[in-house]
């Protein structure tokens, strides 16, 4: 297990705590934060790690770190499936791409291991989500872990997994990724002397309407399992081009 919220995170010890049950657990997480970090790499400084308990470790690092160096050097085998998370907050449509908890089990199905990343879409603007939002995130989780052990996954291909914070979760539904562009994402401030700098974030974000979306399903009140692969080839537009625009080249 991993994530990107951190060792100390919530949605780390809940979903450890419930996934004992389906086999033995080894914790490697980030010492602090990695929200955002995407598929990053520790290149230019020494990563180091410390024992946060029996099975749990911490990593100077991001969550591809964690998993790299945890899959290499910490593990005692290669382990049979990577769990990210329990993210605080969503990472539905656009989000994959930033994510730090979806970069984990990119890594980890990289390293031709089974892995599924799981957040927690938190409701009505809150900045955490509820205790029981966390509870039924991993007891799902958990249900998820044990169909891919039966199942496995196909070649490439990692699940992400969002759960609405919601107290009445309708159902589950297999959904393909949708669209979330940010407005305003950059906003310009001035500091206490009069100078200016910007912070990224904090604009409202429009959602793509369409069904079977992973937007649709969380916005609607289910549990969203969305496949996805690890090939960006887009094919359709790789025909045209070389129809179309080898026309000229030597």
């Amino acid at each position: 297990m991993t994530n990107d919220d951190g060792i100390s995170s919530p949605g780390i010890k809940m979903l450890s705590k419930t996934l004992r049950s389906a086999g033995d657990v080894f914790v490697i997480a980030p010492e602090t934060e990695q929200s955002a970090v995407a598929h990053a790499l520790t290149l230019h400084r020494p990563l180091k790690f410390e024992r946060a308990g029996r099975n749990a470790f911490f990593i100077n690092g991001t969550p591809t770190d964690c998993v790299i160096v945890g899959v290499n050097k910490i593990l005692p085998r290669k382990p049979d499936i990577i769990v990210s998370g329990i993210n605080n907050g969503g990472n539905v449509g656009d989000d994959v791409t930033y994510s730090g908890t979806v970069a984990a089990a990119i890594e980890g199905t990289l390293l031709g291991i089974p892995s599924i990343a799981v957040s927690l879409v938190r409701s009505n603007g809150n900045l955490r989500a509820r205790a029981s939002g966390y509870k039924a995130a991993a007891e799902f989780a958990r249900e998820m872990v044990l169909k891919v052990f039966k199942k496995g996954l196909p070649d490439d291909t990692l699940l992400n997994v969002n759960v609405p914070d919601t107290c009445r979760i309708k159902g589950v539904k297999f959904t393909k990724q949708g669209k979330r562009v940010y407005e305003n994402a950059v906003q310009e401030l001035s500091d206490p002397r009069g100078r200016q700098f910007y912070w990224i974030g904090g604009g409202a974000p429009q959602l793509e309407a369409g069904e079977d979306t992973d937007l649709d399903a969380v916005r609607k009140g289910y549990i969203s399992v969305t496949p996805v692969h690890l090939d960006l080839t887009n094919y359709k537009a790789l025909e045209l081009i070389r129809k179309e625009w080898t026309k000229g080249f030597k």
